[in-house]
C-alpha cells in the first residue's frame, strides 16, 4: 500500500477530485472534516474520514497519527486568513507527529506585489509559514482550475462576471492530482515551489464557450459587469457570489497572473495534458 496522506479541505471543489486522484495512484487518503457524516455522504466510502478542525492543533495532531504526508487544499473566500492560520497549525502538528512532507495548493499569481489583495496575501503568508518550518514542504502555485467553470453555469445561463483581460492556463484537477502523487515520491521536489499550468491559454470567455458548447449546450453566455453582479448578490442575499466578487475584481486589476515558469514542474512531475475540450466531454458524460 502507498503512503498515507491527510487531506485538509477534502470536501471542497478541488479537494475531492484531488483526493480521488491520489487514491487512484495508490495513496491511502484520510480526510479531515468537521462532520464525518456529511463528508461521507458527499464523497462516499472510498476514503477514511476523521473528525477534526484545522484551527485546532490538538485535533490536527490526532488526525495526523500514522500519516506520512498532509496536503492543504483550502478555500479562504469567506475567511482569507484561514489559509495562513492553517499552515502554521499544520507545521506545528506535523512536527509533533513525525509527518515527512507538507504540500500546499497555492495560486499562480501569488507574489509580493499582489499582496494588496487579501486572498493572495493569505496564501503568500501561508507559504512563508511552511518555508519557516522544519518540515519538508512542496508548494504548488496553480493556474485556473477547470473545475471552477461549474460555478459559472446557473440554469440556462453561463455567467461571465467582470473583466478578465488575460488568458488563463487552465488545469484539470486530475492532472494536478497525478503531479502531486509524483511529488510525494520524488526527493527532488522537497522544499520547492512549482508552477502548474495547463496546455492551453484561454480567456474566461473562450473557456466558458468551450465548456458550454460541450457540457451545457442549453446555456447562453451572459456578461455581468461587477457592479451589476454586486447588486444581484446584495439584493438576492447570495453569499457565495458576494464572497467571490473581490476575487473577480482582483483578476481584472492584477498585472501579474503567473509569477513564475512551469518548466521545472513539467520536467520533474510531467506536464498537465488535459485540454478543456477533453475535460468538458468528461463532464458531459456524467
Amino acid at each position: 500500500m502507498g503512503p498515507q496522506v491527510l487531506l485538509i479541505g477534502g470536501t471542497g471543489m478541488l479537494g475531492a477530485p484531488v483526493g480521488r486522484g491520489l487514491a487512484q495512484q495508490g495513496f491511502q487518503v484520510r480526510v479531515l472534516t468537521r462532520s464525518v457524516e456529511r463528508a461521507r455522504a458527499r464523497l462516499g466510502d472510498e476514503f477514511e474520514f476523521v473528525a477534526g478542525n484545522a484551527e485546532d492543533v490538538a485535533s490536527l495532531s490526532a488526525a495526523l497519527q500514522g500519516c506520512q504526508g498532509v496536503h492543504i487544499s483550502l478555500d479562504g473566500r469567506f475567511d482569507p486568513d484561514l489559509e495562513r492560520r492553517c499552515a502554521a497549525n499544520v507545521v506545528q502538528a506535523a512536527r509533533e507527529t513525525g509527518v515527512q512532507r507538507i504540500t500546499y495548493l497555492s495560486g499562480a499569481s501569488v507574489c509580493a506585489e499582489n499582496c494588496w489583495y487579501a486572498g493572495t496575501r493569505a496564501k503568500f503568508q501561508a507559504e512563508a509559514a511552511l518555508r519557516a518550518g522544519d518540515i519538508p514542504y512542496t508548494i504548488f502555485r496553480c493556474h485556473f482550475f477547470m473545475e471552477t467553470l461549474h460555478n459559472f453555469v446557473r440554469g440556462r445561463a453561463a455567467l461571465h462576471i467582470g473583466r478578465h483581460p488575460s488568458a488563463y492556463l487552465w488545469v484539470a484537477a486530475q492532472d494536478f492530482a497525478r503531479m502531486l502523487a509524483v511529488a510525494y515520491q520524488t526527493p527532488a521536489t522537497v522544499d520547492k515551489t512549482f508552477y502548474v499550468c495547463g496546455p492551453e491559454a484561454l480567456t474566461m470567455r473562450q473557456a466558458l464557450q468551450t465548456f458550454c458548447q460541450i457540457a451545457h449546450p442549453e446555456a447562453r453566455l451572459v456578461y455581468l459587469p461587477l457592479w451589476l453582479a454586486g447588486w444581484i448578490a446584495r439584493a438576492g442575499r447570495r453569499r457565495e457570489l458576494q464572497a467571490a466578487l473581490p476575487f473577480f475584481a482582483y483578476c481584472a486589476q492584477a498585472t501579474t497572473l503567473l509569477s513564475g515558469s512551469p518548466d521545472e514542474a513539467n520536467a520533474l512531475l510531467g506536464a498537465p495534458l488535459t485540454t478543456l475540450a477533453a475535460w468538458s466531454r468528461l463532464q458531459a458524460g456524467r
